[in-house]
């Protein structure tokens, strides 16, 4: 029976993969920096993985049939770290890969995720690309959490839009590339609709009964406060590139990838908000 291995397990996106995964009745092998927060289960076997120790490789494939691969959040030297282990991947005979980049990425061939991408698609192995739209989980569980728990999101988006997508509908997108596997195949994956960040934040005002209000700053605005947070350079200078595009309104348009590979309508951003105001309205009462 086949296995596949999935980075990044300890993330939003890639415990949803595994959580999609085995309810298609696939055998997984999570990978993480640290496994005992990983419930082993029949289907789920956790393995110690890190891009950056290649001597961690080989136990992590094994017997693996397929990897679904998400790189290092807002890291220029990605490439660095990644293809050392998709030549190991090659080499030790994985069939399928799934790499998760991110959407516009193809539209800059300097981009890292593009770069790991152009590897991907020229080394022989079968893979799918997956590029989706910023994640609506940001909000609950990622980097937009804390702003919304003090009641105030900074950041220099302007009106644009953008076609936030759920990290469920991504992971049921990955599972089902691992059960079709057209290789070489590239998909742009977006909800069904583009909000403003001052938009969204209404949308989460309205469901958690708390007031969280967006402020639209400059793009050197944000480049400061995210130094005065510690934030490392480069991703500084990764995250003021994505912000840009929101700008220039680039992550407003919408696909139908999610309802023609999975058969569902990706999740609503008001229903993604219903299911976790619990979430928002735990942050307002502590």
């Amino acid at each position: 029976m086949d296995t596949i291995l999935v980075t990044g397990e300890s993330g939003n996106l890639g415990s949803a993969v595994v959580e999609a995964l085995v309810e298609r009745g696939i055998n997984v092998r999570a990978a993480a920096r640290q496994t005992r927060k990983i419930k082993w289960t029949g289907m789920v076997q956790p393995v110690v993985f890190d891009y950056e120790d290649q001597g961690l490789y080989k136990a992590a494939l094994d017997n693996i049939s397929g990897v679904f691969l998400i790189a290092p959040p807002l890291d220029f030297q990605a490439p660095a770290k990644m293809i050392p282990f998709i030549d190991k991947a090659k080499e030790m005979g994985v069939r399928h890969v799934v790499f998760n980049s991110a959407l516009k990425a193809d539209s800059d061939e300097q981009n890292p995720l593009r770069i790991i991408e152009r590897r991907l698609l020229n080394s022989g192995l079968d893979c799918i690309i997956l590029r989706p739209n910023f994640f609506m989980e940001n909000f609950s569980m990622g980097w937009a959490a804390p702003m919304i728990g003090g009641g105030e999101i900074y950041l220099a988006a302007g009106d644009g839009g953008t076609s936030f997508i759920s990290v469920i509908d991504i992971a049921r997108v990955a599972a089902a590339c691992f059960k079709e596997r057209c290789s070489g195949a590239q998909y742009n994956l977006t909800g069904a609709e583009a909000l403003s960040y001052g938009e969204a934040v209404r949308i989460i005002s309205s469901v958690s009964g708390r007031t969280v209000t967006y402020h639209p700053i400059s793009e050197m605005e944000m480049i400061q406060r995210a130094r005065e947070q510690g934030m490392p350079e480069g991703a500084i200078q990764y995250i003021a590139q994505l912000f840009a595009l929101v700008r220039k309104g680039l992550m407003a348009g919408t696909t139908d990838s999610v309802r023609e590979l999975t058969g569902k309508a990706p999740i609503s951003f008001k229903e993604f908000a219903r299911k976790n105001s619990d979430i928002w309205k735990m942050r307002k009462a502590a």
